[in-house]
């Protein structure tokens, strides 16, 4: 997707599921720390389910991976998540590097998407754990490590290839009940000529983008469209 450019910030185009884009990421902070990660990204939806979520959880571990090597001690990172019945492993993995671990739902996020946001306070890395980009977070020892390791009491509690993985997180619905409801849609405060009436400041008055889409996926369609009429 692109983007236009932005006074004061530095864009990269790629896949931050590849190590090379995620060296590039890295290397822009020349060293220096990051307060805060945030990760708003997310897969082509296929609606399966299952897929998407796991699809989900891996651009979530990818953002973890960077954060490991960009945020500093105690900072916070922020995540769309898909919160499905596996949910729970993604939890553990996170509560590994940070000690308060919060699922929230703003009220703009429609009540019918099962996206959230994770919100993870408090970094700190584990007792000689040395992050490594060629880390793969779900890999198949995942269980047995986390069972060998005696000086993490509460994750190994936790995490078990017997038992499976339980693990509790705070639910937080931001927002209040007066905002508008993401899942309706609200009339435009018009009259019956579909005019905005002068002078009125609680009305609709309609507002061009401050940037339109570059190169949407809909421009196509939109040619043809105007070529009929």
């Amino acid at each position: 997707m692109e983007m236009a450019p932005l006074d004061g910030v530095v864009q990269l185009k790629g896949d931050i599921t590849h190590k090379a884009t995620a060296d590039e990421i890295v290397a822009q902070f020349k060293g220096q720390k990051a307060q805060v990660v945030v990760s708003d990204g997310a897969p082509d939806v296929l609606g399966l389910h299952d897929l998407d979520e796991y699809l989900q959880a891996q651009l979530v571990l990818a953002g973890l991976n960077i954060s490991l090597q960009i945020l500093e001690d105690g900072g916070t990172f922020v995540a769309k998540l898909f919160r499905g019945k596996e949910v729970s492993l993604l939890y553990a993995q996170l509560r590994r590097f940070f000690s308060k671990v919060t699922c929230a739902k703003p009220k703009t996020s429609r009540n019918s998407s099962f996206e959230a946001f994770v919100v993870c306070q408090d970094f700190r890395l584990p007792k000689d754990f040395v992050p490594d980009m060629e880390r793969n977070l779900l890999d198949l020892q995942y269980f047995e490590d986390a069972e060998d390791n005696d000086d993490d009491d509460w994750y190994t509690s936790q995490v078990s290839a017997e038992r499976g993985v339980c693990v509790d997180v705070v639910f937080m619905g931001a927002g209040d009940v007066f905002g508008y409801d993401a899942d309706q849609s609200y009339p435009l405060d018009e009259d019956e000529g579909g005019n905005v009436a002068q002078g009125d400041a609680s009305r609709y008055v309609h507002q061009e983008p401050l940037q339109k889409p570059i190169n949407p996926p809909y421009a196509n369609a939109l040619k043809k469209q105007q070529r009929k009429q």
